[in-house]
């Protein structure tokens, strides 16, 4: 098989089995009488995890030349991580699922940027990873979909063994690219032209020194923090509302924003060529708070529509853009995948605090004031990336060119 083709498999595989079940989670442990709060806390305790695990496993990406044994490793625990939780739902047993879920998640996305950045090298890295959210977010499609509907037709017991087909799937689709297909000089940021690897690879210290990524960052917190929770919220608002079924509506809330996001991955490189990366990061910050006012005033299930396409806005072009980002801003230094990490981390560090914010909102203020404050609060990363729009915008700079489809396969 054509290594790339089988990226992009593993892509579309990986997508069901990054982070467990899921959105699944919250009407799953709903159903077994769990309160919102209490669903929020859990879920907060596996976000921490991965936010400190992100780093290391970025580091260790850019440290090994088994890239591909670490996303088969990640794969396998994530997938029995999952499965543990229909075997047992105490307290201590979704806690320490949402924890090993997280921790081994965290690899897959470093690594999975790392094998990308080693295949195509930097000039074909936007257009490639465009590709792989294209796939990934279609796997999202199929993945929600048929959870819903096998959720709907035999129960909660068939989405946790769809979840182990799917990482059956993303273990074989990685053992389909050769090894000698990576280059791991080029797959750490370091090309032709680095001269010096130990002077380029010391470490974090490049990271600390890089402004414009600590920005970055910083802004994708904000926006997480207001972003992470209003999936999980809006599904446990509607059904608590008696308006959707569990299964089905956490499946229709998925599908939506994630066929956004096939097409906004799919225009993304060709986005961030014609506007750059500060615009199109831009329209990413602008779509949140939007999204939280329509969450708040319909609660319903057509309101699920407006509210999820615009998740797919943001998160489908911020798949592309801030990955292609990062490598632009630490290329050469050798920690392209540690950048990578870094940024997750701080990101997650937002995006593992919104649950239980948007949990204990909702337990005393009601379902319409939580999403009011979530969007509000993600305001905080539109407001620093415009006051930093000088600065962020000479670092991001105008696109590289990009090669054609041809140059990347020959």
């Amino acid at each position: 098989m054509n290594p790339r083709y089988a990226l992009e498999a593993l892509n579309f595989f990986m997508a069901d089995v990054q982070a467990g079940i899921g959105p699944f989670l919250g009407v799953f442990l709903q159903a077994q009488g769990w309160h919102p709060d209490a669903i929020g806390t859990v879920m907060t305790l596996g976000g921490i995890a991965g936010m400190l695990a992100t780093a290391p496993a970025g580091a260790l990406v850019d440290a090994t030349r088994y890239k591909r044994g670490v996303i088969v490793a990640a794969g396998v625990m994530v997938t029995l991580a999952s499965l543990a939780l229909w075997v047992s739902q105490r307290y201590w047993m979704v806690a320490a699922s949402q924890i090993v879920t997280a921790m081994t998640g965290a690899a897959l996305g470093p690594a999975v940027a790392g094998v990308t950045l080693g295949m195509v090298r930097e000039r074909g890295f936007d257009r490639q990873f465009g590709r792989n959210q294209v796939a990934n977010h279609a796997g999202n499609v199929a993945g929600a979909a048929l959870s819903g509907w096998l959720g709907w037709r035999y129960g909660f017991g068939a989405v946790f063994a769809l979840a182990g087909v799917f990482g059956a799937m993303t273990i074989i689709s990685t053992l389909l690219i050769r090894g000698d297909a990576i280059d791991h000089d080029s797959a750490r940021g370091l090309g032709a032209s680095s001269s010096n690897e130990h002077e380029h690879a010391r470490g974090f210290r490049v990271l600390l020194q890089s402004r414009p990524l600590l920005l970055l960052a910083a802004a994708l917190a904000m926006f997480h923090l207001g972003n992470a929770a209003m999936l999980p919220l809006y599904g446990l608002a509607v059904v608590a509302a008696h308006k959707g079924d569990p299964s089905a509506f956490t499946a229709q809330t998925i599908v939506v924003a994630q066929l956004v996001m096939v097409a906004a991955a799919f225009f993304a490189s060709r986005l961030i060529r014609r506007f750059g990366y500060w615009n199109v990061i831009l329209i990413t910050f602008l779509a949140l708070p939007l999204r939280g006012l329509i969450a708040a005033m319909f609660i319903g299930a057509w309101g699920v529509w407006p509210v999820q396409a615009l998740d797919g806005v943001g998160a489908g072009l911020q798949s592309v853009a801030v990955p292609a980002l990062v490598v632009r801003l630490l290329q050469g230094t050798g920690r392209v995948n540690v950048g990578q990490g870094v940024v997750m981390t701080v990101q997650a560090a937002g995006a593992a605090l919104s649950p239980a914010l948007g949990g204990v909102l909702a337990q005393h203020f009601g379902y319409s004031t939580a999403f009011l404050v979530l969007g509000a609060v993600s305001t905080g990363s539109l407001g620093l990336w415009l006051f930093f729009g000088a600065s962020l915008k000479t670092a991001c700079g105008v696109p590289r060119d990009v090669p054609d489809d041809a140059s990347l396969t020959a």
